[in-house]
């Protein structure tokens, strides 16, 4: 699926929220990938990862070149026995603060219901990495 502003269907939005672990890819300065393994949620159309600390260097990465990549791995498989996986390739930004509140959401998901999160009295506001999706790709029903 190529678009302007790729909506996310129905299977997407539920791998998405499912607590799949997603994998971040981002651009060293040197244009080489930085993968990192990041709780991602969804924000209307939008996926959205929280950071406490604003100098992780994905972040860094992000600022500098917004072209990011996240992608997801599903429990389903298809036909043949492979696994379905979910790539959503798109632009990031960063906003100041909200960081807490949205890792004590996805911590319910991705944790379980009940948990406190962030471990910590009084967290810093954080940062939140806001991607709007350009194209989806994989194996599974994201693609029809």
């Amino acid at each position: 699926m190529v678009l302007g502003m790729a909506i996310l269907n129905a299977a997407t939005r539920q791998l998405v929220e499912s607590g799949a672990l997603a994998h971040l890819v981002t651009m060293d300065a040197d244009g080489s990938p930085q993968v990192a393994v990041v709780w991602v949620g969804l924000d209307g159309d939008e996926l959205v990862a929280a950071h406490l600390d604003g100098r992780q260097r994905k972040l860094a990465n992000i600022r500098r070149d917004p072209r990011v990549a996240v992608s997801f791995e599903a429990a389903a498989s298809n036909e043949i026995g492979m696994r379905h996986y979910l790539v959503v390739y798109g632009q990031a930004r960063i906003s100041e603060g909200g960081a807490p509140e949205l890792l004590h959401r996805l911590a319910q998901i991705y944790v379980g219901a009940g948990t406190v999160f962030p471990p910590m009295p009084e967290p810093p506001p954080g940062f939140v990495t806001h991607i709007s999706p350009t194209r989806v790709s994989g194996v599974g029903p994201w693609t029809d």
